[in-house]
C-alpha cells in the first residue's frame, strides 16, 4: 500500500508549508547554485496516481541530496563537478515534465497550484518560464566555470 502525501480530501495545499521557513524562491535568489525544491506535499486529487505520487518524491528525495552534495561543490574534482552537473541536469528535467503536468491538468487543485506558483513567482518578477530559464543558465555558467578549470 502506498502512502499518501497528504491525507485524501486535503483541500488546503498551503497546510504543508512552515509559514516560519524561507521561502524556497527566496533561498533561490540568495544563491544562484539552489533551486527551489518540488513540492515535498501536494493535493490529494491531483495526486491518485501512484506514478506521480513516487515521482514526487523521488523528486523532492533527489532534491534534498543534491542540495547536500551542492554544499561541498567546491571541495569536489573535476569529474565529481561534471556528475553533480550533470545529475542536477537531470532532476530539473524531470522537474519541468512534473510541473508541466500540473499545466495541463484539468483538475482543480493542479490548476490552484499553478496559480498559487505563478503568484509567488510573480513578487519575484518571475514566471515558471523564467524560472527555469534562469536554473538552466546557472548549470550552464557552473560548466563554463568547469571548462575554465581545464
Amino acid at each position: 500500500m502506498t502512502q499518501r502525501l497528504l491525507p485524501r480530501g486535503a483541500l488546503n495545499p498551503s497546510a504543508c508549508v512552515d509559514p516560519h521557513s524561507p521561502s524556497p524562491m527566496l533561498l533561490s535568489r540568495i544563491s544562484s547554485t539552489h533551486f527551489p525544491p518540488p513540492a515535498p506535499c501536494l493535493p490529494m486529487a491531483f495526486f491518485d496516481s501512484e506514478i506521480v505520487q513516487d515521482e514526487a518524491r523521488r523528486l523532492f528525495s533527489d532534491y534534498q541530496q543534491l542540495m547536500q552534495l551542492g554544499s561541498e561543490y567546491g571541495k569536489f574534482d573535476r569529474e565529481g563537478k561534471k556528475l553533480y552537473i550533470e545529475r542536477m541536469e537531470e532532476m530539473m528535467d524531470r522537474y519541468r515534465v512534473f510541473m508541466k503536468r500540473f499545466e495541463l491538468s484539468e483538475d482543480f487543485q493542479a490548476k490552484l497550484t499553478v496559480e498559487q506558483l505563478r503568484t509567488q513567482l510573480g513578487q519575484f518578477g518571475m514566471t515558471p518560464e523564467t524560472m527555469f530559464q534562469q536554473m538552466h543558465q546557472t548549470l550552464e555558467r557552473m560548466k563554463g566555470q568547469l571548462q575554465q578549470e581545464i
